[in-house]
């Protein structure tokens, strides 16, 4: 799995990170894990048009003992499996790691 790590995160910064994520309602089921919704601006055609069976499109963040996981599949919350499901491509990468980046920093994580 293609993913962006950011380690060495003290336990407290994780914390505050998973109250943050969780105030914006993106937890999932699973202890731990988050979906991140793409911005509608940065799907690609075919997700759009699939956006109403199988959206929103995320990509997954896991916190960690002592790190963050963004991994770079755009998955569809409606469906397991479909074309529209597949890595993202760079520039969607490029945003999704300053989005991660922003909130980051944002919670006190990097400075």
């Amino acid at each position: 799995m293609r993913s962006y790590l950011v380690d060495d995160i003290p336990e407290d910064k994780l914390t505050a990170l998973a109250a943050a994520l969780d105030a914006r309602g993106l937890a999932a089921s699973l202890p731990g894990l988050y979906w991140l919704p793409l911005p509608d601006d940065l799907l690609t055609p075919l997700q759009r048009e699939h956006a109403p069976e199988c959206g929103p499109h995320v990509m997954a963040l896991e916190l960690l003992d002592n790190a963050v996981k963004l991994e770079f599949l755009v998955r569809a919350r409606g469906r397991l499996r479909c074309d529209c499901v597949g890595y993202a491509d760079p520039p969607v990468r490029d945003q999704m790691i300053a989005s991660l980046d922003k909130l980051l920093l944002d919670v006190g994580i990097v400075g």
